[in-house]
């Protein structure tokens, strides 16, 4: 008898390319580098600097508030990084737009 695996399937688009050249250049680790990296941190500014070119690049005119909502039918630990998900993405960017305002 054999088993099934529930399967999901997420759309990357062009993005997967995008993805591609950012980790080429090394682009996520010269931002965690110039900034610095916080342990208690889930997600790193690089990851999100990357996230906003993706969502950049998306060809989508939707406000920055909409960021995870991008991100809802897209592989983000694929496209961003190991354990990034949409609804980290969100509290992340919540956080430095609350510290940019204060």
């Amino acid at each position: 008898m054999s088993t099934l695996k529930e399967i999901e399937i997420k759309n990357i688009d062009h993005l997967g390319i995008v993805a591609g050249i950012i980790d080429s250049i090394g682009l996520v680790k010269i931002i965690n580098n110039l900034l610095g990296e916080n342990i208690s941190e889930k997600i790193s500014s690089g990851h999100v600097v990357k996230a906003m070119i993706l969502n950049g690049s998306g060809f989508v005119s939707a406000s920055l508030y909409m960021f995870s909502k991008f991100f809802d039918n897209r592989a983000c630990e694929h496209l961003i990084g190991e354990g990034v998900k949409a609804c980290l993405l969100s509290k992340k960017f919540k956080f430095i737009r609350h510290r940019r305002e204060n």
